[in-house]
C-alpha cells in the first residue's frame, strides 16, 4: 500500500488535504478517489487512510484507525559525515534512512570536495531532508531521521559536550580497535564520524580523539566515504 508522509495531527476521520510532494506523488501514481494509502506523520506509528477527492494538484484524504507500528533500530546511531561529492552524499542519505540512523550530521571537513556555505547549504540540507522521507515512505519507517545544518567540525564538536552515548571516529590508524570491539550493546545511542573522499586529516583526527571520540577501524580495506558511514550504521544499529 502506497505510504505518505504528512507532518500535520492525523486524528481519525479527519479530512485534510495533502502535503505538496506527497499530492504529486498520489497524482503520479495516478490513485483515484477511494483507494488505500497509509500515513505518517514522524510522531510514531501509522494511519490507514482513503482518498477522497482528487483536484489539478490537490488531493483530499480521509483519516482512519492508528496503528502503533514502529520500525526503529533499538540504537540511536547518529552519522556525522564528512560530506562527499556529487550525487554520494543523496546515495548515503538514502541508504543510511532505509538503514535506520537517527540523525545525519553534515561536515565541512578540511578534504571535502562539496563546498557548502550559506543559502546553498540551505537548499542542499532541505533536498536530503526529502530524500530522507522519501526513504521512510519506501521503507516502511514512520520516523524520519533529521538532516542537520551544515557545520564545520570545530564548531559541531562545541555542541558536543553534552550528548549522550558512545562516540567513534573511524579511524585507518595503526591498533585501533575494531569497530565491533568498540560496541558497547547497552548503550541505547551511538554518534560516529566518518570522514570524507580522502578521509579525516591528522589533525581533524586528533580534534576528535581529544574531544572523547574513541578510534574504531572497519578492517584493513579501505573504503569509500559513503561505504565505510554505512557499514558502520550497520554495525551499530544493530
Amino acid at each position: 500500500m502506497p505510504r505518505f508522509f504528512c507532518p500535520t495531527d492525523l486524528a481519525p476521520g479527519a479530512h485534510l488535504g495533502l502535503p505538496e510532494g506527497a499530492a504529486r506523488h498520489v497524482q503520479v501514481l495516478r490513485l483515484q478517489p477511494g483507494d488505500a494509502i497509509t500515513l505518517f506523520n514522524g510522531q510514531g506509528g501509522e494511519h490507514e487512510a482513503v482518498v477522497r477527492r482528487m483536484g489539478r494538484s490537490e488531493v483530499e484524504v480521509e483519516v482512519g484507525l492508528h496503528h502503533a507500528v514502529e520500525r526503529e533500530p533499538a540504537r540511536a546511531v547518529t552519522l556525522a559525515v564528512g560530506m562527499p561529492a556529487n550525487e554520494r552524499m543523496d546515495w548515503l542519505v538514502e541508504k543510511a534512512t532505509e538503514l535506520g540512523v537517527a540523525r545525519i550530521q553534515p561536515l565541512l571537513t578540511e578534504r571535502c570536495v562539496l563546498r557548502l556555505k550559506g543559502e546553498r547549504a540551505e537548499k542542499k540540507v532541505a533536498h536530503w531532508q526529502a530524500v530522507a522521507v522519501a526513504a521512510c515512505e519506501q521503507s516502511g519507517r514512520n520516523r524520519v531521521p533529521q538532516v542537520a545544518p551544515v557545520l564545520e567540525l570545530p564548531a559541531w564538536l562545541q555542541t558536543q559536550s553534552a550528548e549522550p552515548g558512545q562516540r567513534w571516529v573511524l579511524s585507518l590508524r595503526e591498533g585501533v580497535l575494531p569497530a565491533r570491539e568498540r560496541l558497547d550493546t547497552d548503550a541505547r545511542a551511538l554518534c560516529v564520524v566518518a570522514g570524507p573522499e580522502g578521509g579525516l586529516s591528522a589533525v581533524e583526527e586528533d580534534r576528535l580523539l581529544a574531544a572523547a571520540f574513541a578510534p574504531a577501524s572497519l578492517g584493513r580495506a579501505v573504503l569509500r566515504a559513503e561505504t565505510a558511514a554505512l557499514a558502520a550504521l550497520v554495525l551499530a544499529a544493530g
